[in-house]
Parts: C-alpha cells; sequence; structure tokens
C-alpha cells in the first residue's frame, strides 16, 4: 500500500468555472499532483520512519535536509488542501464569525487582508505559494509567500489558507496574468468554512 494517495477533488472538473476551468484542473490535478504522489512514495520507500501524519513526513523531510522528499511531500501537503480551499461561489468577504474578527484584530480587516495577499502572490518571484497562516508561538495571523513547495508548516505556523502561484496553477486560464488569477482566487474561489474549520481546530503541533 502506498504512504500517500492522490485524493478525489471535492467537486467536479468544471464546478469552478469560469475562474478555473476543467482543463487547468484535469492537468493541475491527475498530471502535477499525481506526480508529486508517485514521486513521493517511490522517495520514502525504504526510509525510517519520518511520522505518523504529513505534517510530520513535511516537518522531518525538511529537518534532515532531504530535498527531493520534502519537494514532493511538502506539494502533496499543499495540493491536498488547495482543492479544498476553493469551492463554486466561494470567495469575498463570507467567512465565519470568529475568522472574521480575528483578520480584523491581526490583519487589519478583510480588506487589508486582501491587498497583503494579492500583493504577498503577485510579487512571490518565480514558482511558490501565498498563504495565510497562524504563528504556532504567538497565534497571531499573518499574509506570507514560500518558494517552490515549500510552506508555513517549516516556519512552525499553521496554514490555514494557500494558493498555489506556480504557472501550471493559472497559465491555461490567465497567461502570465498572474494578478488577475489572484484576484479571481481571492474573490470567487476561496473556500472560507474550510479555512474556518482549520482556523477552529487550533494551534496544530508538528515536528
Amino acid at each position: 500500500m502506498s504512504v500517500f494517495e492522490l485524493p478525489e477533488l471535492p467537486y467536479a472538473y468544471d464546478a469552478l468555472d469560469p475562474y478555473m476551468s476543467a482543463e487547468t484542473l484535469e492537468f493541475h490535478h491527475d498530471k502535477h499532483h499525481n506526480a508529486y504522489v508517485v514521486k513521493g512514495n517511490d522517495l520514502i520507500s525504504g526510509l525510517p520512519h519520518l511520522g505518523d501524519t504529513l505534517e510530520e513526513v513535511v516537518v522531518n523531510a525538511h529537518k534532515q535536509g532531504n530535498q527531493g522528499l520534502f519537494n514532493n511531500v511538502g506539494q502533496h501537503y499543499n495540493h491536498k488542501h488547495f482543492w479544498n480551499w476553493m469551492k463554486a461561489n466561494g470567495g469575498g468577504k463570507k467567512m465565519p464569525g470568529e475568522l472574521e474578527a480575528k483578520i480584523a484584530s491581526d490583519l487589519g480587516g478583510y480588506d487589508a487582508f486582501r491587498d497583503q495577499f494579492l500583493t504577498k502572490g503577485a510579487g512571490q518571484f518565480g514558482s511558490g505559494w501565498v498563504w495565510l497562516a497562524q504563528d504556532n508561538e504567538t497565534g497571531k495571523l499573518e499574509v506570507l509567500g514560500t518558494p517552490n513547495g515549500e510552506s508555513p508548516l517549516i516556519l512552525n505556523k499553521t496554514p490555514l489558507l494557500g494558493c498555489d502561484v506556480w504557472e501550471h496553477s493559472y497559465y491555461i486560464d490567465y497567461r502570465n496574468a498572474r494578478p488577475k488569477y489572484l484576484e479571481a482566487f481571492v474573490d470567487n474561489l476561496i473556500n472560507w468554512d474550510y479555512v474556518g474549520e482549520l482556523f477552529d481546530a487550533g494551534l496544530v503541533k508538528v515536528g
């Protein structure tokens, strides 16, 4: 049995049209995400136990400097959540009350969060991700970018929301217009209920 498995999308391929096409989801999920799963299973085979959860494997692969494994399990972790961070008729200010209050107190409100998220995402050089994360020590929310397959996990922060800014996430639909893709994600796709579930789960300690 494989350690890692490709999850099914939580919606139909065309469910996110017109903001993310069926073609993008087919390539991104079926090809790119699946490749991380296959390669991750290949690289972890025969290695000592690295953890009981995917989060622990990601953090420990990074701590041990196993870059190849980290790249693939990190991207598997990121994408498992990415599919759930989107839904049809999502986005905007439709978020749970406690999360909304926390964003207001830590980031200055939804509009300030939106501006930071769009700016960080558009400004992330090359491939990477933009995040809303909660610091595991202070509990404060922050918006940050990470390169390649890195995530807030390796910075002792809990990812609450992430958007993939690798070109394969948006090039079919938006060509090189990453800012337009990010605007569509924030305004029309974010599954705030899922973000709220992660927030309500509390601070996750890993590693």
